[in-house]
């Protein structure tokens, strides 16, 4: 009875703590249990990116279901791979945003938190006008530079269009995500996203099936449901009870400051492009190697991959919020055990996940596609790809670290030499000159990955991003 006393009270604490973690309620993360600070960040921040990975799963599983298929998938990830050049831009300026947030928490200073948090806001209005409107015009240009077949570009520009469009809702429902992050509170961030993505899968049946827009209606249904996430997230920014609220003496535009969050986001940004780059080359390369089956299958497995890589990724976003509140708070060592304490968990998830893709590939995929010939270059592309997922946990908690800390350089050094002079160049080689085509491609990116992991964490130790002042 004893014994059976001490489990059920285990369990009820558990329970109790990610209810607290979900609930959102705020505690200091410079003091106290560091495995406590970690998982109470994480869960939410877990939970937030699993609905951002949603987004694109269940666009991929209603137009996987219409007449033409391929045609539908290839056009929804080409479009995703050229519209991550928005989310890399929003990205690199929520990482400013969370990076200039947390350290101002960390010294107590909520209001100066607040102003920098609408600063980073104003930026992207500028940055995102002129992307919405270069990519509503050269919509089907866009597809067809990226190995689109004429056929598939009459079907799908009308979607990427759309998605263009749409590009400050993505921008913004990023943002102020990463400003409620930094400030500690990533429930809000969690809310906003299961919201948003609870009306996307009750608005993608109704626009592509019900109103008969097809694939067009699946742009609409995304865009309707960030748009809804981001109004969630205004009210509370604006009119919530927490610790960070922004006022009417925040709203001025204070150009001195705007140029610190550009300074730190310049870096993150072009970080996150040269990644976004990246894959945008390796997707032309599989299209032109592969057809329209081999890209179709390609896309179905980068879905799957990100949708278990984006909650990694939200377990890496802890190592940022943690890094920037405790050199706020003059703790260094304290920021760096947050980190090696985040990477172990992500080391394990990710392991996991391995496990899972190298069992259940086919399994998975069946869920997006019927198509034979889709199902089968996906399934080997995901069981590649997926063989270096420990490396990628560990890697990406190492960039958020830099990031958090506000040293956006080295991780854009790092992914410049993995990308572009290692990763790329090895993905040609094998596609091309050694004519293995969208094989070559899949393992040349759990190749780069690990090497890049290896060189970040070697870096991280060497602590120069302890000494960054923001």
């Amino acid at each position: 009875m004893p014994q059976q006393s001490m489990t059920t009270n285990r369990v009820a604490y558990i329970f109790s703590f990610i209810k607290q973690a979900i609930k959102g309620e705020e505690m200091d993360y410079t003091t106290g249990s560091l495995r406590k600070a970690v998982l109470t960040l994480a869960i939410p921040m877990i939970l937030e990116m699993c609905m951002e990975s949603v987004f694109a799963l269940v666009d991929l599983y209603f137009v996987g279901h219409l007449p033409d298929s391929s045609h539908a998938i290839q056009t929804v990830g080409l479009t995703e791979s050229v519209i991550t050049i928005v989310y890399s831009l929003a990205i690199g300026i929520s990482m400013a945003a969370t990076a200039l947030v947390a350290r101002r928490i960390g010294e107590k200073n909520p209001d100066a938190a607040a102003h920098a948090g609408m600063q980073a806001i104003w930026l992207s209005f500028f940055v995102t006008a002129i992307i919405s409107i270069v990519g509503v015009i050269y919509s089907g240009d866009i597809l067809r530079v990226m190995g689109a077949s004429a056929t598939t570009v009459g079907k799908g520009v009308s979607y990427t269009r759309l998605m263009f469009g749409s590009s400050l809702v993505i921008m913004l429902l990023f943002l102020i995500n990463g400003v409620f992050r930094g400030a500690g509170n990533p429930a809000m961030a969690m809310k906003s996203l299961w919201l948003a993505n609870i009306c996307n899968i009750i608005l993608c049946p109704l626009f592509i099936k019900v109103l008969g827009f097809g694939l067009t209606g699946a742009a609409m249904a995304t865009m309707c449901g960030r748009g809804i996430g981001v109004i969630y997230q205004l009210f509370h920014l604006f009119g919530g009870k927490s610790q960070l609220k922004i006022k009417r003496r925040h709203m001025y535009l204070d150009w001195p400051l705007i140029k610190s969050v550009v300074k730190i986001a310049s870096p993150g940004t072009f970080q996150f492009l040269i990644g976004s780059c990246s894959w945008i080359f390796l997707t032309r390369l599989v299209a032109e190697t592969g057809g329209d089956h081999g890209s179709a299958g390609y896309q179905t497995a980068i879905r799957l991959l990100i949708f278990f890589i984006l909650p990694a990724w939200g377990l890496s976003n802890a190592a940022a919020t943690l890094v920037g509140q405790n050199l706020g708070a003059q703790q260094p060592e304290r920021a760096e055990a947050s980190v090696l304490k985040t990477a172990k968990y992500n080391f394990l998830f990710m392991a996991c996940v391995t496990i899972l893709f190298f069992t259940c590939a086919e399994f998975f995929i069946s869920f997006f596609t019927s198509d034979p010939q889709i199902r089968a270059i996906a399934a080997r592309a995901l069981r590649i790809m997926s063989a270096g997922y420990v490396f990628y946990g560990i890697g990406m908690v190492m960039i958020n670290a830099f990031n958090g800390s506000g040293d956006t350089w080295t991780p854009t050094w790092i992914n410049f030499v993995g990308f572009w002079l290692f990763q790329i160049p090895l993905a040609y080689l094998l596609a091309k000159y050694m004519q293995l085509g969208p094989l070559g491609v899949f393992i040349a990116i759990p190749v780069a990955e690990t090497a890049m992991s290896i060189a970040a964490f070697v870096l991280f130790k060497r602590g120069r991003w302890k000494k960054v002042v923001i």
